[in-house]
C-alpha cells in the first residue's frame, strides 16, 4: 500500500510539473481581495487544482464524520435494545428462581418435626 501511495504522489507531482511547463502564458488574475498582475496559467491551474482537492477533502471528512456518527448511534441503539432484552430475561429468571425458592421454603416449614415412632 505504501508503494502505491508513493507512486501516486510521484505521478501527481509529475502531472503538476508538466501542467506548469506546458502552460507558460501569463495572465492577470483577480483574487477578490487582491489582484495579481501576471501569473503563469499552469501555476494558476495547479493552485486551483490543489485548492479544489483540499476543499473536497475537508468536506469529505466532515460528511464522513456525519455518516460515521449516524452509524455509531444505530449500533449503540441496537446494543441498548439487546441489553434491555437480556436484562428482562435475567429478571424473569431471577423471579422464577425466587418463586421456586419460596415454594420450597413453604413446603419445608409445613413439615413438623415430631419424634413419633412408627411402632
Amino acid at each position: 500500500m505504501r508503494y502505491v501511495l508513493i507512486a501516486l504522489l510521484i505521478a501527481i507531482f509529475g502531472y503538476s510539473l508538466a501542467l506548469v511547463l506546458q502552460n507558460p502564458a501569463e495572465l492577470q488574475v483577480d483574487l477578490l481581495f487582491t489582484q495579481v498582475p501576471a501569473m503563469r496559467l499552469g501555476l494558476l491551474l495547479l493552485l486551483t487544482l490543489v485548492l479544489g482537492v483540499v476543499v473536497g477533502l475537508l468536506l469529505g471528512v466532515q460528511v464522513f464524520r456525519v455518516f460515521q456518527k449516524g452509524w455509531e448511534i444505530k449500533r449503540l441503539r441496537k446494543d441498548i435494545d439487546y441489553l434491555r432484552k437480556e436484562q428482562i430475561t435475567f429478571a424473569q429468571q431471577a423471579a422464577a428462581e425466587a418463586a421456586t425458592s419460596t415454594r420450597h421454603e413453604k413446603t419445608v416449614s409445613d413439615i413438623s418435626y415430631q419424634n413419633k415412632s412408627p411402632l
